[in-house]
């Protein structure tokens, strides 16, 4: 279901409703007199929706966590803010993009209309920016030849996570965060899911790959359980939705009483 454009429908309707209220309607009934209720539940709507459509297209949108790709740093049933921004303004529903205001950072976490079907939406972590070299070797990353900085954290108890895990503390950049390997497993990508070749190549334990122009290599956080760049390939710029950067619901947890992943997360 595509919501941006069934937004954009209500508040063109609503809209022209509310402007022939207000330049005829009310003229020819009175000031005084009562709005109709018919009218009350379109024209009446369109305020609220308008700020709706600006807010959800422009600034903020939610989203929800439907996978477990992102454990630790997001988990299943996760409410997240993304800011629209971020990346640039675009025009809803077309996407086009009419004011730059940035471009992501390794290490950013961004949502984005999946390449091989832009009706869904992914979320996943920014590794590999456009003319990187992006190495995965042996569940370890270079980029340009740089080992990217790892330090173990032992095992893992992150609930959500689908089998016994350890978890490493990872900088990119400026941004330090989790992320998981499964104990003992291969990795299921490379050895089961290897489809995607262009601009990359496998080598030994690994592979690598070349960020062409305008693109982005992703991967998530919970390495041996997403489908991210090592398998379908890289994000274009204009897929680009928003960068995500606060957890303000998550209904199993609060129920419980926790509260303590609430907020803005890296």
């Amino acid at each position: 279901m595509n919501f941006a454009l069934i937004l954009a429908m209500a508040c063109l309707f609503t809209g022209l409703l509310w402007l022939a209220d207000r330049l005829v309607w009310r003229k020819q009934r009175g000031d005084q007199a009562v709005q109709p209720l018919w009218l009350e539940y379109t024209a009446g709507l369109f305020p609220v929706l308008f700020l709706v459509f600006v807010v959800r297209s422009f600034l903020f949108e939610p989203f929800n966590i439907p996978s477990g790709s992102m454990i630790p740093t997001l988990r299943i049933g996760d409410l997240i803010l993304v800011k629209k921004y971020s990346y640039g303004v675009r025009l809803p529903v077309v996407h086009t993009k009419v004011l730059s205001t940035g471009q992501p950072q390794r290490g950013d976490v961004v949502v984005f209309r999946y390449p091989k079907d832009e009706s869904v939406d992914y979320i996943k972590r920014v590794i590999g920016l456009p003319g990187d070299t992006v190495s995965f070797v042996n569940k370890a990353i270079s980029i340009n030849g740089q080992p990217v900085a790892k330090t173990s954290l032992g095992a893992s108890d992150t609930s959500g996570a689908s089998r016994p895990a350890l978890a490493f503390r990872e900088q990119l950049g400026h941004k330090q965060y989790t992320t998981l390997n499964d104990q003992g497993a291969g990795d299921f990508l490379l050895l089961e899911a290897f489809p995607y070749r262009e601009n990359c190549e496998r080598v030994f334990g690994g592979m690598r790959c070349t960020v062409p122009a305008g693109h982005y290599f992703v991967m998530g956080d919970n390495r041996d359980n997403s489908a991210d760049s090592r398998v379908w390939g890289f994000v274009p710029e204009r897929n680009l939705v928003g960068q995500a950067f606060l957890i303000w619901f998550n209904a199993d947890e609060i129920f419980s009483g926790q509260f303590s992943r609430l907020g803005f997360f890296e």
